[in-house]
C-alpha cells in the first residue's frame, strides 16, 4: 500500500492525541486502557502545544486522503529522554496499516529531517515486548539502556542515514 508523506498541518495537532493512544502497546489478553489516558500528564508532554518547543516535527502519513499514521519528535522529558538536545521519537499508525512498511518510511523520512536540522541523535522508549523494537533497530536505533519493562534506544544521526 503506497503512502504519501507530509507535515502535520496546525489545524491537525488533534489528531497527535489519537495516534498517541495508537502508540500505546497492549500486549495479548489486556484491556486497552480509556481513550482519555492521553490526558494524563505524562503523556501530555507528547501533544500538549505541539509546534511550539525545539525539536517539535510532526509527519503523517496519508492512504486515500486519509490520515493513517503519525511519526513526531519533541525534546521533552519522556520515557526516552536522555537529555535536552535529544529529540525523542512518537510513532504510530491504525492497526489496518501496520507491517506494510509504512512505519519504516516514516521513520526514515523523519531521521533524516532530524539530521538535516542538526540534531546529532535521536532517542525513544519501548516496551520489550514490543514488536516494533525490531523496527527501530532496522532504521538505526541501538539499545543504550533498560529497565524491566523497556529499553531506551539512541539513533546517532551521523553515522546513520
Amino acid at each position: 500500500m503506497e503512502a504519501k508523506l507530509r507535515r502535520l498541518e496546525k489545524d491537525e495537532t488533534a489528531l497527535l492525541k489519537v495516534f498517541l493512544y495508537e502508540a500505546i502497546f497492549i500486549p495479548e489478553d489486556v484491556t486497552p486502557p480509556p481513550r482519555n489516558i492521553v490526558e494524563r500528564p505524562e503523556l501530555r508532554v507528547y501533544t500538549d502545544d505541539f509546534g511550539t518547543s525545539q525539536g517539535d516535527n510532526c509527519l503523517v502519513a496519508v492512504v486515500d486522503h486519509k490520515v493513517v499514521g503519525a511519526v513526531w519528535t519533541r525534546i521533552m522529558k519522556d520515557y526516552g529522554h536522555i537529555d535536552d538536545e535529544t529529540p525523542s521519537f512518537a510513532i504510530s499508525l491504525l492497526k489496518t496499516y501496520r507491517g506494510q512498511g509504512i512505519g519504516t518510511e516514516m521513520m526514515r523520512e523523519m531521521l533524516s529531517l532530524l539530521k538535516t536540522q542538526g540534531y546529532r541523535r535521536a532517542s525513544l522508549a519501548v516496551q520489550k515486548a514490543n514488536d516494533a523494537v525490531k523496527l527501530y533497530q532496522k532504521v538505526g536505533f541501538k539499545i543504550a539502556n533498560e529497565n524491566a519493562d523497556e529499553y531506551i534506544m539512541v539513533c546517532d544521526l551521523r553515522k546513520n542515514l
